[in-house]
């Protein structure tokens, strides 16, 4: 604590009748007062200085300008004052982290923890549902929920304080449950007052039917009224069996990309099937070296990611993207992977496919897809990306229209894989086949290089051979 000291200043003057110049003995002494005052909490503490001189007080600088008698007034003027608060350093704010440079706000989803509540270092304390990931809000030091400030489903904005933590675990409040007990009896006390205002509402009718004309009226009416409810009642949607809930930041973002993404492009869809049986056999005969090897299973989406860059390669078109009256290639090749999450959907990137071969690919899918599971997924994991690959034939789809993700050109469809009769050097023989579908720009790609990048996915997959060769 600071201790604001003033020199009191007097001037030579009259004191008790006498005046300074006059009066000069050879002792003095020096004394000191001091005063503490309060208020509302606060203490300043105001200290002077002066010399005691023969009863009177001598000022030690008599060229002042101020003049007072201190024996009359002990007045105490304070130079300097501070203010304490019983803030000494433990609470601390949890606050909304950094999400993202095209993320600007978020919706705060859910609290994973309640005042009273004991937290850890980077322990998750809530979650922030933003356009495309969710990003968990950690304590910032060990200790425990004093208040929560904010609210579920507010919308809050990088370095918002959404709660108090308490380092000693001191002075926790638990608020919400306050207010649930609070709220409660109100309730219950508003039902007991309807219950006692219906028997009057209903006493109000039985009253009016016993005069002689209200009958006479009603008997005339009801022929007419009976026949509009009958008519309505069915139209009527059971809204004791609905339930309305608010979507969420994620699946609103996808609605609005989706629909632009109509809105924008001339997407025109095509189609063609895949004979799976070399890359099954393929899949089959190598599966466990593979695993043994590389630690991973060995899938189909690698050997479609590959066909796809083959694709991308012989037609660079599909790889670019219109940007106003200009038209961009991509010399590089970044295969986004739809994945379906229960939140919504996302789309992982695997960055320069081009030059990674299946066991790094098979790695990078397995990885972003358990991110995209758990939520940990990161924004700059999903950014960019100039060709999707969609996979809903794991969901049994045997065939559909994938729509373009903006803002990219195309888009592969992948699907279910059925056992049909095919004709194979003339005779007839069960195959396991696939429908494949690109949907693409129209505007920027025609027909011909959509059928042709069609066809060189067929070729690579029926014979991964190709690859090797580069035929």
């Amino acid at each position: 604590m600071i201790w604001g000291i003033v020199r009191r200043k007097i001037t030579a003057t009259r004191v008790i009748g006498q005046s300074f110049s006059t009066i000069r003995p050879r002792c003095f002494m020096t004394a000191r007062k001091e005063a503490i005052i309060s208020c509302k909490g606060f203490e300043r503490i105001q200290s002077a200085s002066y010399h005691i001189f023969s009863g009177s007080y001598v000022p030690s600088k008599p060229r002042s300008r101020e003049v007072t008698e201190l024996i009359q007034t002990e007045s105490f003027i304070g130079l300097r004052s501070r203010s304490f608060s019983s803030d000494n350093g433990d609470l601390v704010d949890a606050v909304v982290p950094f999400m993202g440079e095209s993320i600007s706000d978020g919706t705060l989803a859910k609290f994973l923890k309640k005042p009273g509540d004991r937290v850890e270092v980077d322990e998750p304390i809530a979650q922030i549902e933003t356009d495309k990931v969710t990003i968990d809000v950690v304590s910032p030091e060990a200790g425990t929920i004093q208040k929560l400030v904010a609210k579920e489903g507010e919308t809050v904005e990088a370095g918002t304080k959404i709660a108090v933590i308490s380092k000693s675990g001191e002075g926790a409040t638990q608020a919400s449950p306050v207010e649930k007990t609070e709220s409660q009896p109100s309730a219950a006390e508003e039902k007991e007052t309807v219950e006692k205002k219906i028997p009057k509402a209903e006493a109000a009718p039985a009253i009016n039917d016993r005069a002689p004309s209200p009958p006479q009226s009603t008997a005339k009416k009801p022929s007419s009224p009976p026949s509009k409810p009958m008519a309505s009642e069915p139209q009527l949607p059971p809204k004791d069996r609905e339930r309305r809930v608010p979507m969420t930041r994620l699946r609103k973002r996808v609605a609005t990309r989706l629909k632009d993404s109509q809105n924008t492009f001339a997407m025109l869809t095509t189609f063609n099937e895949v004979d799976m049986t070399n890359l099954m056999k393929l899949r089959s005969d190598y599966k466990d070296a593979f695993v043994e090897k590389h630690g991973v299973k060995l899938g189909f989406m690698s050997g479609f990611v590959k066909a796809a860059v083959s694709a991308l390669q012989h037609q660079p078109i599909v790889n670019a993207v219109i940007d106003g009256d200009d038209i961009i290639y991509r010399d590089y090749i970044d295969i986004s992977i739809a994945v379906g999450t229960l939140k919504g959907l996302v789309v992982p990137v695997i960055r320069n496919a081009g030059a990674m071969n299946f066991a790094e690919i098979e790695k990078g899918i397995n990885t972003l897809a358990k991110k995209a599971s758990d939520g940990s997924i990161s924004i700059d994991e999903m950014a960019g990306g100039t060709f999707t690959i969609s996979n809903g034939g794991v969901y049994g789809s045997l065939l559909s229209t994938p729509i373009i993700n903006p803002p990219q050109s195309a888009i592969l469809g992948m699907h279910s894989i059925v056992s049909r009769p095919m004709v194979v050097g003339g005779d007839i023989v069960p195959r396991p086949m696939m429908y494949i579908a690109l949907t693409y720009d129209h505007r920027l790609i025609d027909g011909r290089e959509a059928v042709f990048f069609l066809r060189r996915i067929k070729d690579v997959v029926e014979d991964p051979r190709r690859l090797l060769l580069d035929v």
